[in-house]
């Protein structure tokens, strides 16, 4: 299912012995536009340390209660390469990271988890066969380090600013980017696929999108008390598509 981000920050983490600390921020790969990690607050148990925690351990997640459960001990997360998240994290990082997990590397495939869709699907490999892969950058960043960012539409015109991000919970792929906007006097939010974006400048604080900033306005605004259902889901692709303008019905 499709969920916005925003809810999942604070959901506690389980491990196979015990609960490791809440979920406190994610790290996306700004390329595939993929969650490839769950930065979890570990609070007293580890004195405050922050660790990742990738997809590819998750058993469970439990929406209604809150929590997520993963395919770790304690001993486990407590005895995993330090790592500061507060950086960008860099591919040298992650294959320390992956390695001592023995979660594979899903770069250098055409997939987003190695040749595959969904993070199970990462075919475990040797800790040599992995270290030996090319990869020097990594493009994995924070996801809370976007929103307020500037999107520039296919003309470079200030089209509005990112509010958040709505991810896939089964195959951690970020499918819309929600981006505020001010439609006449009302100021809206409405999502845009991510597969519009086509490229982050870190230095300008700018997303840049293919979308006419007009487009804005014939795209359904977003509830998320609201599930985004197929016909939803139509609305969005068509309003960027250019197939046609939505009644101010539809918007609502």
């Amino acid at each position: 299912m499709i969920h916005n981000e925003r809810f999942i920050e604070g959901y506690t983490i389980h491990a196979t012995d015990g609960e490791l600390g809440k979920v406190d921020a994610f790290l996306f790969d700004d390329e595939k536009w993929v969650v490839r990690y769950l930065v979890v607050d570990t609070r007293k148990w580890l004195f405050g340390r922050k660790v990742l925690i990738s997809p590819i351990s998750i058993q469970d997640i439990h929406h209604e209660e809150e929590h997520i459960s993963v395919d770790l001990t304690k001993e486990q997360v407590k005895d995993s390469p330090d790592i500061d998240t507060e950086q960008p994290v860099s591919r040298e990082q992650e294959a320390k990271v992956n390695m001592f997990f023995d979660w594979g590397s899903y770069w250098g495939e055409p997939g987003i988890w190695g040749s595959g869709v969904y993070p199970a699907e990462l075919a475990q490999q040797e800790a040599m066969e992995m270290a030996e892969e090319e990869g020097p950058e990594s493009h994995v960043r924070k996801t809370s380090e976007v929103i307020g960012y500037e999107v520039a539409d296919r003309d470079s015109e200030a089209a509005g600013q990112v509010d958040n991000f709505l991810v896939d919970d089964e195959t951690w792929k970020i499918r819309y980017v929600l981006i505020r906007f001010t439609d006449g006097e009302e100021e809206r939010i409405v999502p845009v696929e991510a597969e519009r974006i086509t490229g982050i400048s870190w230095p300008d604080k700018k997303v840049h999108a293919s979308i006419e900033k007009s487009a804005l306005s014939n795209a359904p605004t977003y509830n998320p008390e609201n599930p985004l259902d197929d016909d939803f889901k139509r609305k969005v692709h068509d309003a960027f598509a250019g197939t046609g303008t939505m009644s101010q019905q539809d918007k609502k």
